[in-house]
């Protein structure tokens, strides 16, 4: 039975992206991919425009902005969250974590519980 109130002191392992020279060589690939990501959202939309122009005519103004709008917000978003993925682990950043709850991972399995 464990202790209550006892805590383990742990260092924490720097980040990769401490260093400002693999942080700033991250950051320019992150910015290099969101721009890459700008193009092909406005390509998707100006795509998206002409098909729903070809086959709807013109309806009303509104729903073109809104769809336009709808579409660019949705790809540079689900972009940039990937993006922030793909710098995290390719930096080396998510493996610098402590996980409080790897030990209880380990027991989970255990068949006496």
């Amino acid at each position: 039975m464990g202790a209550v109130g006892v805590h383990r002191t742990v260092m924490i392992p720097r980040s990769p992206l401490d260093d400002p020279k693999q942080a700033a060589h991250a950051w320019a690939r992150y910015r290099r991919l969101m721009r890459f990501m700008m193009g092909v959202t406005l390509a998707v939309v100006v795509v998206a425009m002409a098909l729903l122009y070809k086959h709807n005519g013109f309806v009303s103004i509104h729903f073109y902005i809104a769809t336009a709008l709808g579409i660019g917000f949705a790809m540079l978003l689900m972009s940039a969250l990937m993006g922030l993925v793909f710098l995290s682990s390719g930096t080396g950043h998510d493996a610098t974590i402590i996980d409080p709850l790897e030990d209880d991972a380990d027991n989970k399995d255990d068949p006496k519980d």
